[in-house]
């Protein structure tokens, strides 16, 4: 489920489902995906956006490759912590190779069809620097599920003809789930990064074609609720009121309760 700051019918439905605060609720649970189709990655549109993280981010020191792909071939780029940067950005390429279906009329800048997602984790989050030792680290779900919700989310417009932006938020199941053993956390907000400069938000691929990088904010429930019952720029507000920044803290104030 996901919910837009924009007002189109979902697919299939004549009449959205409308929140409180009046953005359309798209629903998910039971419609099939399209069905699969072998994808293989865009070397140009690789070799641009891995260009334009080190650019901006510094250097990747290692890409999570998919091997068999469905819509779209996913990498996710990691970049380690700096001093600039002190934590992990996860950064995909591949989604971006395919547009999202955007509501139609709706401005380029409310709803890019071309995006890209992030997620960044603190400094002490368990990623390998020694590839061997990848495969094991991520059989812990403690440790991969916010890899997992990026390469989810990432593909997500293009298995249901749908679209993710700014303001969305997708729950872990209906009844949001925490997503791990150590954190209550269980909704994601896509936004934009308050802690990644502005120039590497956007990212001009070609006349007709630029790519929005988006972040992901993992949330509670009832933060999911108060956005629904409010809008995204009421969360928005308890989260500087709290200081909430954009690096996953797992234990960090609910700011719908404190």
């Amino acid at each position: 489920m996901s919910d837009t700051p924009i007002s189109p019918a979902s697919p299939g439905q004549d009449e959205p489902e409308l929140s409180p605060s009046g953005a359309p609720i798209y629903r998910y649970e039971d419609t099939e995906p399209a069905p699969f189709e072998l994808a293989s990655g865009d070397d140009d549109t690789i070799a641009a956006i891995s260009d334009h993280i080190e650019r901006h981010l510094g250097p990747v020191n290692g890409v999570y490759h998919e091997i068999i792909s469905d819509k779209v071939h996913l990498d996710v780029h990691v970049v380690p912590p700096s001093a600039d940067f002190p934590f992990y950005a996860l950064i995909t390429s591949g989604m971006s190779d395919r547009p999202m279906t955007v509501p139609p009329g709706a401005p380029a800048d409310e709803a890019p069809p071309y995006a890209e997602l992030c997620i960044l984790l603190p400094s002490t989050w368990n990623i390998p620097a020694d590839p061997a030792e990848v495969a094991e680290a991520f059989e812990d779900e403690n440790v991969y599920w916010p890899i997992r919700w990026l390469k989810m989310l990432a593909r997500l417009p293009h298995e249901y003809g749908t679209w993710l932006g700014f303001g969305h938020t997708i729950p872990n199941g209906e009844d949001a789930a925490p997503f791990s053993d150590d954190t209550e956390l269980g909704c994601m907000l896509v936004l934009t990064a308050l802690s990644l400069p502005e120039e590497f938000q956007t990212l001009v691929i070609s006349p007709e074609k630029t790519v929005q990088f988006y972040t992901l904010y993992p949330i509670y429930r009832e933060e999911m609720d108060l956005k629904m019952e409010q809008g995204v720029d009421a969360l928005i507000d308890r989260f500087e009121d709290y200081d909430i920044r954009d690096v996953l803290d797992l234990t960090r104030p609910n700011t719908a309760l404190v």
